[in-house]
């Protein structure tokens, strides 16, 4: 059975020394090298000192691989109680052995808060290029391969080493998922994955941001999925409107926030003729009767009940866009959330009109449901480049909010009838042809409560949000190989 070198990041909690004492018993680990930033005195004989200053950076990893003469090593990028499952490294081994692959990763166990429960991980495929794909906490590189692809693409990226490092390895080798529960971590990450989605505009993130970007771009030019800044033209619409926009609210059993959606939207003041498209999904909870007295009161006001049982959030979108009242420009606004002020349909309208632009999307503000705002505070998304943000936005989970569409445009390409992903999928098919306006300040709130539909998910809804999207950057990516095929 092959042998195994071990990167293990030094703690001064007493778990170090119990996840330690595994890897040093088992029979296969030769070395284990332990990350430390200088605190970390040797006591085993197969342990040695690596100084780092970060565990995942292009700087410790290249350091790191040039010191490895094992066949595999298995890396552990977070500081965590780590306990093996039984005969955990002969089947990682085994595994790796049997597929050939470059990468190896399995399910786990969590601990948290004193409950242990099942987290399985999602398969990769080649859209997992988001920077935050989850591996779980063991990840099993086979050297050969590492070796072949460092002399290939050269040395990782200083800073966004091990996120370079998978990306490198995926080109040609094969990144693998063992369906087995293979450890077990004590979680310190207790947040909801609601608090979790944000974390990458933190603005305190925004060089590394940019370093991370870079990578991203280099994948995508290495598998022929680049596109350099050229866009085609906003063909002019062969439809007449019947006015010049329309705010489309797809709605379901959102009784306590509608009419202060609705209110926002009746609040606007803008320079031509609008309207407000509220696609009522079968509500059982009252907010058919709010809307119904809202539409009596205000001619502006389009209360639509599908006559389709089957619609998500998407399907609704395209009701609401194919509809007869809709007009040249669709603003979207969630049932949840309010618009900032009065001028924000006049200012992504202004955008749309100072462009040749397919779709513009604006940046808005988290708050409770007193308007408090919440940490990170203003999500504007100011990663995106006219230059490149459509090669980024392959990397990152989202691209903003409040999303507007050139009708036209939209009901040629549809939008998928889902209720995750589905504003994400239609960014990224409009980017891959036409030009995205952005807007910087805040025109939206985002009213974060316990009825948001991502406040805090089970793994398994996690895992299924992260695997669509995976999969519609997977078609993109497809889609993009299919451009540089034609060319």
């Amino acid at each position: 059975m092959s042998l195994i070198s071990v990167a293990l990041p030094f703690s001064n909690q007493p778990h170090f020394e119990r996840t330690l004492r595994q890897f040093a018993e088992a029979p296969l680990v030769r070395k284990i090298f332990v990350l430390h930033a200088g605190q970390y005195q040797v006591a085993h004989p197969k342990c040695e000192g690596v100084m780092a200053a970060s565990l995942t950076s292009g700087r410790t990893l290249n350091d790191l691989l040039s010191r490895i003469s094992t066949e595999y090593l298995l890396f552990i990028p977070e500081v965590q109680e780590i306990q093996l499952g039984q005969a955990a490294l002969e089947r990682f081994a085994a595994v790796a052995a049997q597929t050939s692959a470059a990468m190896t990763y399995a399910d786990y166990f969590e601990i948290k808060p004193g409950v242990r429960s099942e987290h399985p991980v999602n398969d990769y495929q080649p859209g997992s290029i988001r920077d935050n794909f989850e591996f779980g906490p063991l990840l099993l590189f086979s050297m050969a391969a590492v070796r072949k692809v460092l002399g290939e693409f050269g040395p990782l990226a200083e800073g966004p080493g091990l996120y370079d490092l998978r990306l490198k390895l995926s080109v040609h080798g094969r990144v693998f998922h063992i369906q087995e529960y293979l450890s077990t971590k004590v979680e310190s990450d207790l947040r909801a994955t609601g608090e979790k989605l944000f974390d990458y505009v933190d603005p305190r993130n925004q060089a590394y941001q940019k370093e991370l970007e870079s990578v991203a771009t280099q994948h995508l030019q290495r598998i022929g999925a680049y596109l350099p800044p050229k866009f085609n033209p906003v063909p002019e619409p062969a439809e007449k409107f019947p006015v010049e926009a329309s705010v489309i609210i797809p709605v379901r059993n959102r009784a306590n926030t509608i009419a202060d959606a609705v209110s926002s939207v009746l609040k606007q003041k803008f320079d031509s003729p609008f309207n407000l498209i509220v696609i009522d999904n079968h509500s059982t909870d009252g907010t058919s009767e709010i809307l119904d007295g809202l539409a009596a009161q205000n001619p502006n006001v389009k209360h639509l009940i599908p006559s389709r049982l089957d619609l998500g959030i998407g399907g609704c979108w395209n009701e609401g866009v194919f509809s007869e009242h809709c007009g040249r420009f669709a603003i979207q606004l969630d049932s949840d959330d309010i618009y900032s002020g009065p001028e924000t349909v006049q200012k992504i309208v202004d955008v749309f009109r100072s462009g040749d632009y397919a779709m513009v999307i604006g940046s808005y503000r988290l708050v409770n449901m007193k308007l408090e705002e919440l940490p990170p505070g203003v999500i504007d998304h100011r990663e995106w480049t006219p230059e490149n943000g459509r090669n980024n936005a392959l990397r990152i989970n989202g691209l903003g909010a409040p999303r507007a569409f050139n009708t036209a445009l939209l009901r040629r390409i549809r939008i998928p009838n889902v209720s995750y992903g589905e504003d994400y999928a239609v960014a990224l098919r409009l980017s891959r042809e036409y030009q995205i306006g952005r807007i910087f300040e805040p025109v939206y709130l985002c009213r974060r409560w316990e009825g948001n539909t991502d406040a805090a998910l089970s793994i398994d809804k996690a895992n299924r949000n992260d695997f669509y999207k995976d999969k519609i950057r997977t078609i993109e990516i497809m889609a993009r190989q299919l451009i540089h095929d034609k060319e």
